[in-house]
């Protein structure tokens, strides 16, 4: 396990942080939440990112990819991080691509990859419900009719649904096993109503009322559950990726406020007692840094035994961090830490969000312990 970049990999990662400094940064998150952008991200600026690759990076060549590996796309998710970036990437370039790949018929694949890879079309999935537990307690069914298939229920948090072209949905049958149904968002009894989150990003709460289903719509994995595990898992490490470059950031962000705050003629960073905060706080990211690389290499050396473990651990580590040390940092701010005019209230938000999203450090922890045999 090298954990080391390739050339093509380090040029995807340079590009990255070169592309969003300039184009996507932190000023223009603030600007599309105050603006109330009903995509949550700017198309154009999507688009751009189209052109560069970055939706087919780790497809593999036999679909037109440029496989260029996860831990190249892990180090665009850290630069994303570090900049808040908005931008579906994650729901376009891994979610759906990875399910398709898993569990798409080849009619099915034909049709959507190239979409996806063109920009031309987004599929969200639809995933979540109440609870927001994954497929505990799914309520969602696809029950067979007298003249068919219906879909029903109802799915919260639905990562870039708003303005989705078609939506892949986890529904359970009737003898309870979950199934997965690639569902066009213009369907008669879809509804798509957009969620406010406080990250201000695309999210929606999606309303299947008796959604005709045909054979064609049915994704053909089975069991569906283990191939939802796996595009989950890859997800999981882009979004442990994400959470690294947002928490250096933020680290970065408060070491620097630390050397330049004065306080009783000194300057805050001289105090012992916040030295040694900084000083967990630096350990902890390390030790995040090497679970996501962990997950990531794992993912590029097809270590399918190992990639569940890995990715459980690294979005643990980060849940676990996304609190601890932005609740840390917005201390050592003191008063200015919770107010809007600092950048950093920003950041906090979307941690909460990543701390959450596909699963919580509870979450990956009873996961981790459970595929562990215990």
């Amino acid at each position: 396990m090298t954990m080391l970049l390739s050339q093509e990999q380090e040029l995807l990662k340079d590009s990255a942080v070169a592309f969003l400094a300039d184009q996507a940064g932190v000023a223009q998150q603030r600007k599309l939440r105050d603006d109330k952008a009903p995509l949550g991200f700017d198309p154009a600026v999507w688009q751009q990112m189209v052109e560069m690759g970055w939706p087919i990076a780790v497809l593999p060549e036999e679909y037109d990819g440029l496989a260029a590996g996860y831990l190249g796309m892990g180090g665009v998710f850290e630069a994303i991080g570090r900049n808040l970036s908005a931008q579906p990437l994650l729901s376009q370039a891994i979610v759906a691509p990875e399910l398709l790949i898993r569990a798409g018929s080849k009619a099915q694949q034909a049709k959507w990859l190239p979409l996806l890879a063109q920009g031309d079309a987004r599929i969200a999935l639809a995933l979540d419900e109440k609870s927001g537990k994954h497929l505990a307690g799914m309520s969602t069914q696809a029950r067979q009719t007298s003249t068919g298939w219906e879909l029903c229920g109802e799915k919260y948090f639905v990562l870039d649904g708003v303005g989705a072209d078609a939506f892949i949905v986890a529904a359970a049958s009737e003898t309870g096993a979950p199934g997965l149904w690639l569902v066009p968002a213009d369907a008669a009894g879809v509804t798509v109503q957009a969620q406010a989150m406080i990250d201000s990003r695309n999210s929606a709460k999606v309303v299947f009322a008796q959604v005709a289903l045909t054979a064609e719509m049915a994704l053909v994995a089975t069991p569906a559950a283990q191939a939802l595990d796996a595009a989950l898992d890859r997800a999981r490490a882009c979004l442990a990726a994400e959470a690294l470059g947002l928490l250096r950031e933020v680290f970065e962000r408060t070491v620097a406020y630390l050397k330049e705050r004065v306080q009783f003629d000194v300057v805050i960073g001289s105090f012992q007692a916040l030295q040694h905060r900084a000083a967990r706080l630096y350990v902890e990211l390390e030790l995040l840094e090497s679970c996501v690389l962990a997950a990531l290499e794992a993912i590029d050396a097809g270590k399918e035994a190992e990639i569940a473990l890995h990715a459980s651990l690294a979005k643990a580590k980060a849940s676990d961090l996304c609190e601890k040390l932005c609740n840390e940092a917005v201390q050592m701010h003191g008063g200015i830490g919770v107010t809007d005019e600092l950048e950093l209230g920003l950041f906090f938000k979307r941690a909460r969000v990543l701390q959450h999203t596909f699963g919580d450090a509870g979450f990956h922890r009873n996961r981790f312990a459970q595929l562990k045999g215990f």
